[in-house]
C-alpha cells in the first residue's frame, strides 16, 4: 500500500457521477433498487442546464427526483459535489463531478400531481397519447409545448360546445318534443308507425288492435313475466294495504290491483308489473343495469328497456345511459297505450300523468298524437271528493286534430 495519496481531477468527462439520497431513510439492499435517468435531448448545455429526472423502483416504493421546476433540491446550486474514487495501490485518487439528487417517494395521493411525481414511462394506467403529452410537458421545445396547450385548449372548447349542444337539444325536446309527435301523427292519416309511438294500425277494426299486445310486450317478454308478477297474481287485502302504506307503486297500479278479483288474474298481474316498471323508468334520469336488475327483474326486459327507452351518453369520462326527453316521451306513449288494454281501452290520463311526473299539456298532447279521444270525468276518491280527471278513450276510427297554429298538414303525394 501507499504511503502517501494523490488525486487527479477529471472535470472534464461529459457524464458526471449520481449522488442519490432516499428523503425517507436508507436503502438496506440497493441492488434490489432499478434506477431510470431520463434527459432532455433538446436542451443545448453550453446555454442551459440539463434538465434530467431521475427515477427508481424498489419492491415496497417508487421514488422520483429532478434538477429542475420547485421540487428540485437548492443544494445542487450553492454547492459542488464530487465523487472520488481511490486506488489504494498507488494512492491515486481519481476525482469526478457529481449531481446530488434527493428521491422522494410517490405516495397515492401524490400520483396525480405532475409529472415529477411518478414515472411517465413506467405508468401503464396511462395511454400512449398521455404519455407522449407528459414527456412534451417535461422535455419538449417551447414550440412543441405552444402547440400541445393549444390542442387541449381546442378540446376543452369542443366539450364545452358539445355540452352546450346537448342542452339545447336537451330543452328543445323537453318543451317542443311532444309538439312533434302531434306534428307527426297529423302529417299522414296512413302513417302505421313512428320512432317514438308504438306500432299502430290505423285500419284495425277493433280497439285491441290498433296497438296490439304482442308489439307491447312480445310473447317471450310475456313469459318471463310470471314469476315477478306473482305477487300481483296472490294479492291479499293484507299485502294490498302494505302496498299502499309503502308507496312502492303507482296510483293507476294500485287502483287496477284493487278491482283485479274477479278478472283474469295471470294475463292483468303480468301487465300490471310491466306497467309499474315503465312508470318508474320513465321517473330516472340515468339508468344502471345493476341497479335495474333487482332480484328477480328479468334480464329479457331488462336489456329491452336499456335498448329501446335509453340513450348512450358521454359525461364525466364515462359512458352511461339516460332517459332523454325524447326517450320519455317515448316510454309515457307506451306506457298510455299498455294502460289502454288494462283498463278496457279508456285511460285515466290524470292518474298517469301523477304517477310519472309529468304537465297535463304534455301528456295531452301524446294521447292526442296517439288519436285517443278527451273526455273530463268526475272522480270520488277518500282523498278528493267530486275531482275532474282527464280520460283518454281509445274509439275506432281513431280521432284525428286538427294541426296546432303553424303546423300545416303536409299534402299527400
Amino acid at each position: 500500500m501507499a504511503t502517501k495519496a494523490v488525486w487527479e481531477y477529471h472535470g472534464g468527462s461529459e457524464q458526471s457521477a449520481l449522488l442519490v439520497q432516499f428523503a425517507n431513510g436508507n436503502i438496506q439492499s440497493p441492488e434490489s433498487v432499478k434506477l431510470n435517468l431520463y434527459r432532455n435531448k433538446n436542451q443545448k448545455p453550453p446555454k442551459t442546464k440539463e434538465q434530467k429526472i431521475l427515477a427508481a423502483e424498489s419492491d415496497r416504493l417508487g421514488y422520483v427526483a429532478s434538477n429542475f421546476g420547485g421540487d428540485s433540491s437548492n443544494s445542487n446550486s450553492l454547492c459542488r459535489y464530487f465523487v472520488g474514487v481511490l486506488n489504494k495501490e498507488s494512492g491515486k485518487m481519481e476525482v469526478y463531478d457529481a449531481e446530488y439528487f434527493k428521491m422522494q417517494p410517490i405516495l397515492e395521493s401524490n400520483k396525480k400531481k405532475d409529472l415529477l411525481d411518478e414515472d411517465p414511462l413506467e405508468n401503464s394506467s396511462r395511454t400512449y397519447r398521455e404519455k407522449v403529452d407528459a414527456l412534451i410537458e417535461a422535455f419538449g421545445t417551447n414550440k412543441q409545448k405552444r402547440a400541445l396547450s393549444s390542442r387541449r385548449l381546442n378540446q376543452v372548447g369542443s366539450e364545452i360546445l358539445s355540452q352546450a349542444m346537448a342542452k339545447a337539444a336537451e330543452e328543445i325536446i323537453e318543451y317542443k318534443g311532444t309538439k312533434e309527435l302531434v306534428k307527426e301523427a297529423i302529417g299522414s292519416d296512413e302513417i302505421e308507425s313512428s320512432l317514438f309511438l308504438p306500432p299502430r294500425d290505423i285500419n284495425a277494426d277493433k280497439p285491441e288492435n290498433v296497438y296490439k299486445m304482442d308489439d307491447l310486450i312480445s310473447p317471450v317478454e310475456y313469459a318471463s313475466l310470471e314469476a315477478p308478477s306473482e305477487p300481483f297474481r296472490n294479492l291479499t287485502t293484507e299485502s294490498l294495504q302494505q302496498m299502499i302504506d309503502n308507496k312502492q307503486h303507482g296510483l293507476i297500479v294500485i287502483q287496477e290491483l284493487q278491482e283485479l278479483t274477479g278478472k283474469d288474474c295471470d294475463h292483468l298481474a303480468r301487465c300490471l308489473w310491466y306497467l309499474d316498471a315503465l312508470i318508474k323508468l320513465c321517473n330516472m334520469k340515468v339508468v344502471k343495469r345493476k341497479e335495474l336488475m333487482v332480484p328477480g327483474f328479468p334480464s329479457t326486459i331488462c336489456g329491452k328497456f336499456m335498448k329501446h327507452f335509453t340513450v348512450t351518453t358521454f359525461k364525466n369520462g364515462r359512458v352511461q345511459n339516460s332517459v332523454s326527453g325524447t326517450m320519455n316521451s317515448k316510454i309515457v306513449a307506451h306506457v298510455i297505450a299498455l294502460a289502454l288494454h288494462i283498463c278496457d281501452f279508456e285511460v285515466d290520463l290524470t292518474l298517469l300523468q301523477r304517477d310519472m311526473k309529468l304537465t297535463e299539456n304534455r301528456i295531452l298532447e301524446i294521447a292526442k298524437a296517439m288519436g285517443l279521444k278527451i273526455t273530463k270525468r268526475l272522480m270520488f276518491s277518500s282523498n278528493a271528493l267530486g275531482e275532474t280527471h282527464k280520460m283518454g278513450v281509445l274509439t275506432i276510427p281513431l280521432t284525428v286534430y286538427k294541426p296546432p297554429a303553424g303546423i300545416k298538414k303536409r299534402k299527400k303525394m
